[in-house]
């Protein structure tokens, strides 16, 4: 008893001791003391985004038409206005912080994955590759032109490369100065590549609206459609003959998905810097898990073959939807194009959804633990993923009412009502699959803090056997586990433990294998109406039952979401990837 009573004084003494030792590395709460009211300035950065984010809408939307007092250079002008302002916020904000050591005390390891800054600098690359073909667009005749239209690119692609730079270097902070200043700059930021994603979205909406129509109709026809309608998308009263101008021109237009993507990725990591502001982050239950990127490991490649089948497949029905769909007037050439995209579709959308439902089915039979920190970027992917989706979804049962509805039914029509009940089933298993894959613990053996782990596997040369026998019948835990502090451990947990690798490593393989057939399946399926297959536009059935006025509108509405929800699928299931 009195031994006892010693080893308990001896084991309070020494915890006490390790507490006292710890509370120096705990995050300092003085600072966190300084703002009185963090919603308040929450919510004033929030009017302040709400507010622009209509004005920008209201000019964008109004430029798009010829009879509405409001030009495209008045647009122009509001967006170069936004982004000089962000630069010189982004300026000021860098140079702050690096002057200051207090202003960052903790980074959110979460926030902006390699993968996902690294997507940011290839999409950053190509937009200034389309100013630069914008701005020898126009220079082709400036002599016309008002000179806010060659200025705006030329503050675009300072803007983008200013922005990218910002972000790669700061997009894990949580910063601790300036609060309110920092947070409505960081809306402002936010809201300027809303408003750019919104003109780049209305202006090449526009221009394919223009094309269709001059494929359709005379050139007498096409000029009282303008002056009854939209605007033209190039300069009326300026002529672009010259072949280095149509090379410009198609260039720059070619490249629009790039820059609306770039526009909506730099959106969504300024809106979880945003959240960080003020922000402390308990590195005791806030566990970091660098893990490392091992495409070539633990796969059997049958996942990256399927999906590189799919891809190369994808590009080629890409190629002849462009030649017998947007460029040939044969209507024989046209149905079978789009009898060869749909057939396509429906059997890539089937073989995902299949992917998908298993690998929710492998998830439960696997043990990992779920992710239940407080984390704003899984949040924001989680919302993205949901709310996205409802893009293609309106397509789609927009799509099936008309279908069903109209007559007569021949084959196109089955096929798109294939396609659109197989778009909706594959978008709501993949977001299950998604979402899932996103809130797991990273495997054990993966984790730097896993000491508990390392315990078990550092016992690997002892018998089991006689570990067993060295513990009482009672249940009671090995004596040397809490001696010296770590957490106890049971041998039924030490042989779970040495056991467990083998049997979940299928497990683990097929998660990957999943997770890197639907990655590629998602970017063909984002390159396909990114680059021009629409058969939204080009399928008469919905046209004819919705009207010319309102199956566009929607079509334009939603299908950008649908084609961001693609490239955000891509970046999630990356992330699935490593975790698995």
């Amino acid at each position: 008893m009195g031994c006892g009573h010693k080893d308990d004084k001896a084991s309070l003494a020494s915890s006490q001791i390790a507490s006292f030792s710890h509370q120096p590395h705990q995050p300092p709460s003085a600072p966190a003391s300084k703002e009185v009211w963090k919603k308040g300035g929450r919510m004033f950065s929030i009017l302040l985004a709400v507010h622009l984010a209509l004005l920008a809408c209201t000019l964008v939307s109004s430029g798009a038409f010829e009879k509405i007092a409001v030009h495209d250079y008045d647009v122009f002008f509001l967006l170069t206005v936004m982004m000089l302002i962000v630069i010189i916020w982004i300026i000021f904000y860098l140079l702050g912080t690096s002057r200051r050591p207090d202003a960052i005390l903790c980074k959110d390891s979460h926030a902006g994955p390699i993968w996902l800054r690294g997507g940011l600098i290839l999409f950053a690359i190509f937009s200034l590759v389309m100013d630069v073909f914008k701005i020898g667009y126009y220079s082709s005749f400036y002599s016309c032109l008002s000179a806010i239209k060659i200025i705006y690119p030329t503050v675009q692609a300072i803007f983008v490369v200013v922005q990218a730079y910002f972000l790669w270097i700061s997009a894990k902070d949580c910063v601790h100065v300036h609060l309110n200043v920092t947070r409505c700059g960081l809306m402002l930021t936010l809201t300027t590549n809303l408003a750019v994603w919104m003109s780049a979205v209305t202006d090449e909406s526009v221009h394919k609206a223009h094309s269709k129509l001059k494929k359709n109709a005379t050139e007498e026809i096409f000029k009282w459609l303008l002056k009854a309608g939209m605007r033209s998308s190039s300069p009326e009263e300026c002529n672009c003959n010259s072949q280095i101008c149509q090379v410009f021109k198609n260039g720059y237009f070619w490249l629009y998905p790039f820059n609306i993507e770039y526009s909506l990725f730099a959106s969504a990591m300024v809106y979880v810097m945003w959240k960080n502001v003020g922000r402390f982050i308990d590195h005791r239950s806030h566990h970091i898990h660098r893990l490392k990127f091992r495409l070539f490991r633990r796969t059997f490649f049958v996942g990256i073959v399927l999906g590189l089948i799919i891809l190369v497949s994808g590009l080629g029905v890409l190629i002849l939807y462009e030649v017998h769909v947007n460029s040939s007037t044969d209507p024989s050439k046209k149905s079978q194009a789009l009898s060869m995209y749909y057939i396509f579709n429906i059997v890539c959308l089937g073989l995902m959804s299949l992917a998908c439902i298993g690998g929710s089915v492998v998830y439960r039979f696997d043990k990992r633990d779920m992710d239940r920190h407080k984390n704003p970027t899984k949040t924001l992917d989680v919302a993205l993923l949901m709310g996205a989706a409802l893009g293609q979804y309106a397509i789609s049962y927009y799509s099936i009412v008309a279908i069903v509805a109209s007559t007569p039914r021949d084959t196109i029509s089955a096929l798109n009502l294939t396609y659109a009940l197989l778009m909706i089933a594959q978008h709501t298993f993949q977001n299950i699959f998604i979402i899932e894959g996103l809130h797991r613990q990273p495997p054990k053996e993966d984790r730097k803090h896993g000491s508990h782990q390392k315990d078990l596997y550092g016992l690997t040369f002892v018998n089991v056997n006689a570990v067993s026998l060295r513990v009482p019948d009672s249940g009671s835990t090995l004596a040397a586990g809490t001696a010296s502090g770590v957490e106890a451990i049971h041998p039924s947990d030490l042989v779970q433990s040495l056991t467990a690798p083998r049997k979940i490593n299928w497990r683990r393989r097929f998660l990957r294998e999943v997770s890197m057939f639907l990655l590629l399946s998602n970017i063909i399926l984002w390159i396909m109406p990114a680059f021009g297959a629409r058969p939204q536009f080009d399928n008469d059935t919905e046209l004819n039952f919705y009207g010319d006025s309102m199956w566009p509108a929607i079509v334009d509405i939603c299908l950008p979401f649908g084609i961001f929800y693609r490239m955000h699928a891509v970046a999630s299931l990356l992330e699935v990837y490593v975790m698995s």
